[in-house]
């Protein structure tokens, strides 16, 4: 199928409405992320420098990235009712051109958008965040001042490790306890007055340890003041934050949810719908912009306005059903692929009644 002048004046008209949001978008986000974290950023002495080329430049992007399907359809919506209010739509109907055919343009340029989108989430968007977090980390999130009391989680299988009170500045926890338990019986129970964070060697030492194995004949006690241990866990999984996932590709997003899932913890729903998330996000712009071209492409005489009014309603619709069934998946209440597909499965059945009721 060859594209012809009506496509790429269709497309460009696409673009230019979907970089004008963008723009929009973006300095309303920065204004008021600005306003809010101003006061650490001044309290911590974060360089102007750092704060626009590694806090703005690489959040920003994320964020727009996450909600593109809404920004796609926004800009859908506000062309499309242009075109319509100038009877531009009624007329290339009436010149013989179908529906179908007048959303190739529509069609083709969110496909492109959608696969820049993916691009972002699953290579882009992972390596600038890692340059956010390191920013958060030393400016807004006063790490030094982070403790963890009552820590108790499954390691490994059969592997519970329980902490009464972990320092995230000197990688130091205290009064350790590790039960090894094999068929639901209790094999060896260590415990040590104290737990510290080898940074050079990446390793654990127990200082002020004991250990019981229980066996047949008995218990075998063992003491000692220092051993080195490979207990699986770093400083860093206590006080990861929950959008820090962001900074994870597709392979290391792999890894953790193998991880997790032979910890046995529960936290492996979470990045499995992360990584589905990943996926349904971009095939969401393709919906939304079928829905957005059958909501303006009616000549209305609310005109431009009464159009965005829906487009909006729409939006905020599809934002609070994803935020809904985001919760669940990570959770796990409800299967992470499900849970992310639910929104898109909901709205292309809308995409479709809309389709066979709008005006041709």
């Amino acid at each position: 199928m060859k594209l012809t002048k009506l496509d790429f004046y269709i497309i460009k008209r696409f673009l230019f409405a979907f970089l004008l949001t963008l723009g929009l978008f973006t300095v309303i986000i920065i204004v008021f992320d600005l306003a809010e974290k101003i006061d650490n950023f001044i309290e911590h002495d974060a360089p102007f420098k750092d704060v626009i080329f590694k806090y703005y430049v690489n959040w920003v992007p994320f964020l727009l990235n996450l909600f593109s399907p809404v920004f796609v359809f926004i800009s859908v919506i506000f062309f499309t009712s242009k075109m319509a209010q100038k009877s531009e739509i009624v007329s290339i109907l009436a010149s013989g051109v179908s529906y179908v055919r007048l959303l190739v343009p529509y069609v083709l340029t969110s496909i492109l958008l959608a696969f820049m989108s993916f691009s972002l989430f699953a290579w882009v968007i992972p390596r600038t965040d890692k340059v956010r977090v390191d920013f958060e980390n030393t400016y807004i999130r006063e790490r030094h001042l982070l403790t963890k009391r009552g820590i108790k989680r499954q390691i490994q299988p059969g592997v519970v490790m329980t902490v009464e009170n972990f320092i995230f500045s000197d990688s130091v926890g205290y009064r350790l306890s590790l039960e090894h338990i094999e068929e639901g019986k209790l094999e060896s129970k260590m415990y040590a007055e104290k737990l510290v964070w080898d940074r050079r060697n990446e390793t654990w030492q127990v200082k002020n340890y004991w250990i019981r194995n229980y066996k047949e004949e008995g218990e075998e006690i063992s003491k000692g003041m220092e051993l080195d241990t490979m207990i699986p866990f770093e400083p860093e999984d206590f006080f990861r934050q929950n959008d820090d996932v962001q900074m994870f590709d597709m392979k290391e997003l792999d890894r953790m949810i193998e991880l997790e899932y032979l910890k046995g913890t529960g936290r492996s729903h979470f990045y499995r719908t992360e990584k589905h998330k990943r996926y349904a996000s971009p095939f969401a712009i393709l919906v939304l912009t079928v829905i957005g071209v059958c909501v303006s492409s009616r000549k209305t005489r609310g005109g431009i306005g009464l159009n965005l009014g829906i487009g909006l309603l729409l939006s905020f619709s599809y934002i609070f059903i994803m935020q809904f069934f985001l919760a669940y998946g990570s959770s796990g209440a409800v299967s992470p692929a499900l849970a992310v597909w639910i929104p898109n499965i909901l709205f292309s059945l809308i995409a479709y009644v809309l389709y066979r009721t709008a005006q041709k």
